[in-house]
C-alpha cells in the first residue's frame, strides 16, 4: 500500500478515535467516497493497536493502577481503587462484546457500513451529545464512578458498533447525561476504550494472522506508528481544551458532515 494512503488512514484513525466524531465512520467513508482501495483488516488492526498504545501512555498512571487491580481481582479481592477501576472497566466492556458478537454472527455489521447510515448516526448522535452536554450537570468526578454508571455507560458504548455513532462520543454523552464533568467524563470514556480496543484488535487479529505477509506486516507497522503519534496529539489537545471548552465544536462538525453525507446518499 502506498505510504500516502497509509498516512491518511493513520491520521484519520488517530485523530478521530478519541474525538467524538467516529473513527470507524471516517474509515468506511474514505474508500466509499474517494474510490481509494479498502485498507483491509491488517491495517484496521494496526491503527487500532497504535491508538491503544496512545491512550495507555496518556493515562499510564490509571492504567498501572488498573493493571495492579486486575491481579487483585484474580485473587478475589477488590479492596483498592485500582481493583475497583479494573472491575468497573470489565463490567462496562461486556455489553459491547456481546453486541459485537451478535452483529458479526448475524451479518448485520456489513449491512450497516453505508453512507446513509453514517450520515444519520453522525447527525442524530451529534445532537444527542449536544443535548447531554448542555443539560447534564458537572457534579461528578471520575472518582465517583460506580457500578450503576459503568453498566449504563457500557450499554451506551455498545450502540457505537453502528458506524458513525462514535465510541468516544456516545460514552461521553452517557457520562455527561449522568452528571460527570466534561474532563472526567471524557477520561472515563477514554479508559473504557482500552479493553474495548483490545477486544476488537484481538478479534480482527485472529482473522488476519494466517493471511498476513511480510509486506502487510511492514504496512501495518508504519500505520500503527503513525496512528499512535496522531492519536496521542489529538488526545492531549482534547483533554486540555475540555477544561474550558464544551463539546459544541464537535457537534457542529458532526451535524455538517451528517447533512452532507445524507445529501450524497439520497441525491
Amino acid at each position: 500500500m502506498a505510504f500516502t494512503q497509509l498516512l491518511i488512514l493513520a491520521l484519520i484513525q488517530g485523530v478521530t478515535e478519541f474525538l467524538p466524531i467516529s473513527s470507524s465512520g471516517h474509515l468506511i467513508l474514505l474508500p466509499n467516497l474517494t474510490g481509494m482501495q479498502d485498507q483491509g483488516q491488517v491495517i484496521d488492526v494496526a491503527v487500532h493497536v497504535g491508538t491503544l498504545l496512545a491512550v495507555i501512555l496518556y493515562f499510564r498512571a490509571d492504567v498501572k493502577d488498573a493493571a495492579k487491580g486486575t491481579l487483585r481481582l484474580m485473587t478475589g479481592r477488590m479492596d483498592t481503587p485500582g481493583a475497583r477501576l479494573a472491575f468497573l472497566l470489565l463490567v462496562a466492556t461486556i455489553p459491547v462484546i456481546l453486541f459485537g458478537l451478535a452483529l458479526k454472527l448475524s451479518g448485520l455489521d456489513d449491512m450497516l457500513r453505508s453512507t446513509a447510515v453514517i450520515g444519520w448516526t453522525m447527525l442524530v448522535f451529534g445532537l444527542v451529545l449536544y443535548w447531554a452536554d448542555m443539560k447534564g450537570s458537572q457534579d461528578k468526578a471520575d472518582s465517583d464512578w460506580n457500578l450503576r454508571d459503568a453498566i449504563i455507560m457500557g450499554l451506551w458504548q455498545a450502540v457505537a458498533l453502528i458506524p458513525g455513532t462514535s465510541r468516544s462520543g456516545i460514552t461521553i454523552t452517557a457520562a455527561r447525561h449522568l452528571g460527570y464533568n466534561r474532563h472526567d467524563g471524557a477520561k472515563l470514556a477514554m479508559l473504557m476504550s482500552i479493553p474495548t480496543i483490545m477486544a476488537s484488535a484481538a478479534l480482527l487479529g485472529a482473522e488476519v494472522i494466517a493471511t498476513a505477509d511480510a509486506q502487510a506486516a511492514r504496512d501495518g507497522a508504519i500505520a500503527a506508528a503513525l496512528a499512535f503519534l496522531s492519536a496521542l496529539g489529538a488526545l492531549w489537545l482534547m483533554m486540555r481544551l475540555l477544561r474550558s471548552v464544551s463539546f459544541t465544536p464537535y457537534v457542529i462538525y458532526r451535524v455538517i458532515l451528517g447533512l452532507i453525507l445524507l445529501w450524497i446518499a439520497y441525491a
